[in-house]
């Protein structure tokens, strides 16, 4: 039971993650369409978002040791 609440917590936050990068991203190609001089501002921006919303993964990597080790 424990490998599967691991593979569940893993495969959330993954797919989470997948749409938020994915949003992200699109929202700022679309920025860039619509401000081509803001393009160095917006890509710094999404390059910061994009890495906070890839703690989320780690962090369910980290949850699921922690559930399937029972720690």
């Amino acid at each position: 039971m424990e490998f599967l609440a691991a593979a569940i917590a893993i495969g959330l936050s993954a797919f989470g993650a997948g749409i938020g990068n994915g949003m992200i991203v699109s929202k700022t190609v679309e920025s860039i369409a619509r401000q081509p001089e803001q393009k160095g501002t917006l890509q710094t921006t999404m390059f910061i978002g994009v890495g906070i919303v890839e703690v989320v993964p780690i962090i369910g990597v980290v949850l699921a040791f922690l559930i399937f080790f029972g720690a």
